[in-house]
């Protein structure tokens, strides 16, 4: 009897999966099964970050249990492997989710082309967002290029409600390819799986959401939801969290900590949304902001990259982010902001190489997301902060770590060093030894940033 195909991508849940549900009602209607089916891309495996490959394998895990063991892995180009298992099974469609990222999209339609030259279908239904990309356009019927007016056209399209979970999937039993073995990482990464996820949720809406508006800059309190490893691997539909929120407002939720949290998941949508209509932005500036002259290059950019990747840049609000990144595979967003325009206005290294190695290690890494926040820091990007906005490192640090708790975590170096002093331990009259001198000026630096602007502008 043949099977339909359900191949799980960005979807690594079972509630809230409009894709498994269609695949569900198909197998129902032709008295058949389904094969659940992951198919590990060497191509992919090759790029990704360890952390981000140890987290899938434990994600995958946790899907394989809630399938009751039946998912079916298999390694190779998802080109090639998915229309062999579907020959293999004799299945006439494949189901999924929309892909909109410029990799994705390039092999769903060559997975399109191979199935339908075997007279099958590629079956899409929903996608990773609560708005697929490209859905919301202007008036003139062009992409938004600015956030604000975006999200109140997203706000007014809205969202389907949350898809129920089926009660009972008929999963097929097929032969799965041997999982690699994890790569060795020493980062301290969350739980994987929709289980953690749905736990980690609901914490937050019991703990965090109130006061989350306010707290949510913060690094040295546990202000945001950390929910982005979740979504980016789909073990939670966003769909799902706004659906919460909104009962969550209903029963007396402050409306500015809902309406913050809302506009966030509205920027990840305009950040796919961009990317979507310019795929391009994955590696090149949407807009020219300085010279080309203007970067560092040779020993000098080496140099300073190291520094800032080592978490030695002798400014400890950028140093402790950096720690983190490599110790758990997450960074604090408002830090993620700061050590970028770090990287790019003070040391003046081009935002891709800082992408990169956010890609590396971050285990939340998404192209769409990683890419447009660092355009959006480097000031190239479309509504991007203005290219003559440059974080200061030190008033960052004394507005959002007060009293050095954050620092104090990451960087022991500065353990010691009183709260009035611990983001500039330079002005101390003994600077602690073990920790390095600023690598360079921030206010030499801000002023020969502002006047690659300006010379570009003229």
């Amino acid at each position: 009897m043949p099977s339909t195909v359900m191949w799980f991508r960005r979807d690594l849940r079972l509630a809230d999966n409009p894709a498994l549900v269609a695949a569900v009602e198909s197998a129902r209607q032709d008295g058949s099964d389904v094969v659940g089916l992951y198919v590990l891309d060497d191509a992919l495996w090759s790029r990704a970050g360890h952390n981000r490959l140890v987290y899938l394998l434990g994600s995958l895990s946790a899907l394989d249990s809630a399938c009751d063991g039946a998912l079916v892995v298999r390694r190779g180009d998802p080109r090639e492997v998915v229309p062999a298992v579907a020959r293999e099974i004799g299945a006439t469609e494949v189901h999924v989710a929309a892909s909109h990222e410029p990799y994705g999209r390039q092999r769903d339609d060559a997975v399109t082309q191979t199935l339908a030259d075997d007279d099958r279908r590629l079956v899409v239904t929903g996608s990773a967002y609560a708005v697929s990309p490209g859905r919301v356009r202007t008036g003139a019927g062009t992409p938004y290029q600015v956030f604000t007016p975006f999200r109140r056209a997203w706000l007014e399209h809205g969202w389907r409600a949350p898809a129920i979970r089926p009660r009972s999937i008929p999963w097929a039993r097929l032969a799965s390819d041997e999982l690699p073995t994890a790569p060795a990482t020493d980062a301290r990464l969350p739980r994987a799986g929709e289980e953690a996820a749905r736990r980690r949720w609901h914490t937050f809406l019991d703990d965090g959401l109130a006061g989350y508006a306010e707290h949510r800059d913060r690094p040295d309190l546990a202000g945001t939801s950390a929910m982005s490893v979740h979504l980016r691997w789909g073990e939670i539909h966003p769909r799902t969290l706004l659906a919460d929120l909104a009962v969550a407002a209903s029963d007396g939720a402050p409306s500015d900590d809902v309406t913050t949290f809302r506009s966030e998941l509205a920027w990840r949508e305009f950040h796919a949304d961009v990317l979507h209509h310019q795929p391009g932005a994955r590696t090149r500036s949407l807009r020219t902001v300085v010279p080309e002259e203007s970067w560092a290059r040779g020993t000098r950019e080496d140099e300073r990259f190291r520094a800032w990747v080592a978490g030695r840049t002798g400014y400890p609000i950028v140093d402790a982010g950096m720690r983190q990144l490599v110790a758990t595979g997450w960074m604090h967003n408002r830090v993620r902001m700061v050590v970028a325009s770090f990287l790019v206005k003070d040391l003046h290294v081009r935002w891709q190489r800082g992408a990169a190695h956010f890609m590396e290690h971050l285990v939340d890494g998404d192209v769409s997301q990683n890419q447009l926040n660092w355009q959006w820091v480097a000031g190239t990007g479309y509504d991007a902060a203005p290219y003559f906005r440059i974080f200061n490192p030190v008033t960052q640090g004394k507005k959002f770590d007060p009293d050095g708790a954050y620092v104090r975590r990451w960087v022991p170096e500065l353990g010691d060093v009183p709260a009035a002093r611990v983001q500039e331990p330079w002005r101390l009259d003994e600077p602690p030894e073990s920790y390095p001198a600023p690598i360079v000026d921030h206010a030499v630096e801000r002023r020969v940033a502002l006047d690659h602007f300006a010379r570009a502008r003229r």
